[in-house]
């Protein structure tokens, strides 16, 4: 028995209609800005991702960061991405947010795998994966505390084999 692919390709039609892929796997040794990655931390790369369905241009719900990373890194990464990219000095909160309210405790981290596929669009697309997987690189994500849990398409290290937490 085969089990079901995580993640199909795309593929489009050459001139002559043999089908290749319309994507290509992305690779450590390639630029993480080029899929909005930012360095912080002396050399750590993080990103902060919309919910799903949500405009690209959205806060993000989820963090994610190239490598497995302690949990204290991943939320003073986390931190830092929302200090220079948005401006915001309290990252838990979104703007517009009572800053009375309480906020749901600080969600873990987790390690995990995935594959990213850069789109001839220059667009790019996360799927979780197995280690051992091909293509795979590490990664720690995280939800962000201000974010509903719904919203947020992060493996579970409680349910499932795809994550763990990270410590």
């Amino acid at each position: 028995m085969t089990a079901a692919p995580l993640y199909d390709l795309a593929t489009s039609a050459g001139d002559d209609g043999t089908m290749h892929p319309a994507e290509r796997i992305w690779a450590p040794d390639q630029d993480p800005a080029v899929l909005g990655f930012i360095p912080v931390l002396g050399g750590l790369h993080i990103t902060g991702l919309p919910a799903q369905g949500a405009d690209p241009g959205s806060h993000p719900a989820v963090f994610l960061l190239l490598g497995h990373h302690r949990w204290a890194t991943t939320i003073h990464a986390a931190a830092l991405y929302m200090q220079r990219i948005h401006a915001w000095t309290r990252w838990c909160l979104y703007p517009g947010d009572d800053h009375d309210e309480t906020i749901p405790r600080i969600p873990r981290a987790i390690h995990a795998h995935a594959t990213i596929h850069c789109r001839p669009d220059d667009t790019w697309r996360l799927a979780w994966a197995r280690p051992e997987e091909p293509g795979v690189v590490p990664i720690t994500a995280m939800r962000h505390p201000a974010a509903p849990t719904a919203v947020v398409a992060i493996p579970d290290p409680d349910h499932g084999v795809l994550s763990t937490s990270a410590r």
